[in-house]
């Protein structure tokens, strides 16, 4: 059975609500710097997403700065790969150039990348993902929030585990986590134990542990922008964000 919207989710899932929140729950965040990188360990976070232009939605950082990155912490980094702001659907030229990049992080000791490429109708480019997750191997795969872009997101899912990918970053086709949550749930359930759903957007310290409970979410991804702007330099506010989400999630 196909789910598109959040109103039609609630008629698919076949099992009881998630009452309880799990134990072990995984923070991700998003930087896109090194003094960002080191205070989100700091603060206690899981593993790291990082990216060029977090304001834009992420972009692939170059290399000095995963280096830097690298050097500086001892958790878990998945990289982004994405050649350019807008949509996802790359040129012959673009997708190369991807490629190139993901050989070229392959060799900085990190542990897994997060990209996608859609076909010009916003369906899943089983193709080409494929190739992005052949080359990346043994890194895991991550596919970023094209997958909210699709039509069918059902659809999408199940194209997205026939590439190989180890996990799906989305808000449920939402404008945020929180408000895609039932879609979320759903998507979890039907994914099984085939590839992890990772709830992202406009995520913080006040909704967290909502979405944690509401979707049986093991792990979760934030950055955190709607607490602080990307270009702020308050490192003390950052920290004190990341903090609050574990809080939040250990409560």
């Amino acid at each position: 059975m196909t789910c598109l919207v959040a109103e039609e989710v609630s008629a698919c899932l076949v099992a009881a609500p998630f009452e309880t929140m799990p134990t072990g729950l995984l923070l991700e965040v998003a930087v896109h710097s090194l003094e960002r990188a080191t205070t989100a360990e700091r603060a206690g976070a899981h593993r790291l997403e990082l990216c060029a232009n977090l304001a834009t939605g992420g972009l692939t950082p170059g290399l000095e700065l995963i280096r830097q990155v690298r050097s500086a912490v001892r958790i878990p980094i998945h990289v982004m790969v994405r050649p350019r702001p807008g949509d996802f659907d790359y040129s012959a030229e673009e997708f190369a150039g991807m490629k190139e990049s993901i050989s070229a992080i392959k060799a900085e000791n990190v542990q897994g990348i997060v990209s996608g490429v859609l076909l010009p109708g916003n369906s899943v480019d089983m193709k080409r993902t494929r190739e992005l997750v052949a080359l990346a191997s043994p890194m895991r795969v991550t596919f970023h929030r094209a997958f909210d872009e699709t039509k069918d997101l059902a659809a999408a899912l199940e194209d997205i585990v026939f590439t190989g990918a180890h996990r799906i970053l989305t808000s449920g086709g939402a404008r945020d986590a929180r408000v895609g949550a039932s879609v979320l749930r759903f998507l979890i359930q039907r994914a099984g134990n085939r590839i992890g759903i990772l709830p992202g957007g406009g995520l913080h310290a006040g909704n967290i542990a909502e979405v944690a409970r509401s979707t049986g979410a093991s792990e979760l991804h934030t950055g955190l922008g709607g607490v602080i702007p990307y270009a702020s330099q308050n490192v003390a506010t950052f920290e004190s964000a990341v903090r609050d989400c574990l809080v939040s999630l250990q409560g």
